[in-house]
């Protein structure tokens, strides 16, 4: 049921005193649309939702800037408050990636319009603490297959070192 309401200061609201038309609704007024917006207020604060979505929205934040600190070359930022977040990626391929791999899972995320380096997670406001955790087992588990795609065999370093020694005496000048 549609419902719209306006709110303002009274220095802008006065400026509606001379034309009361300023501003008008196509959905105000119903009564059955009023009654079910009040009911809608009452639970929202009885069952105290925007408490639930800042002390779940904390918890969430919490664990994926572990997860981002555990993986530098896939994150560069945790963002957000409440229960709207944003992921931060490195670029827009690694970003699409970790998007994809949780649709794949099951798990829905918003992008950003016109780039891929920063998706939302957007629950709803009733999500569960086990539903965050398992969000996030499925975000762990698109991790470890954006690495297996992407990584490389990695180099010892004493390899490294050698290399770099040997250019470097290739290449002096006596």
């Amino acid at each position: 049921m549609p419902i719209g309401a306006f709110m303002s200061t009274p220095k802008i609201w006065s400026v509606m005193n001379s034309n009361p038309f300023i501003h008008t609704s196509t959905t105000g007024g119903n009564p059955l649309a009023c009654a079910a917006a009040i009911a809608a207020i009452n639970v929202t604060l009885e069952e105290r939702v925007a408490e639930q979505a800042a002390e779940k929205g904390e918890y969430f934040i919490r664990q994926l800037k572990g997860i981002a600190a555990r993986h530098p070359d896939i994150y560069t930022n945790i963002t957000g408050k409440g229960l709207l977040i944003g992921q931060h990626f490195v670029n827009d391929e690694i970003g699409y990636a970790i998007a994809s791999g949780l649709f794949k899972r099951g798990v829905l995320i918003s992008g950003t319009l016109n780039n891929s380096r920063v998706i939302r997670v957007e629950p709803p406001l009733v999500i569960t603490r086990e539903e965050i955790d398992a969000v996030l087992n499925r975000l762990e588990d698109t991790i470890q297959d954006v690495h297996a795609i992407t990584s490389t065999p990695s180099v010892p370093a004493v390899s490294m070192l050698s290399l770099v020694k040997s250019v470097d005496t290739d290449t002096a000048v006596a």
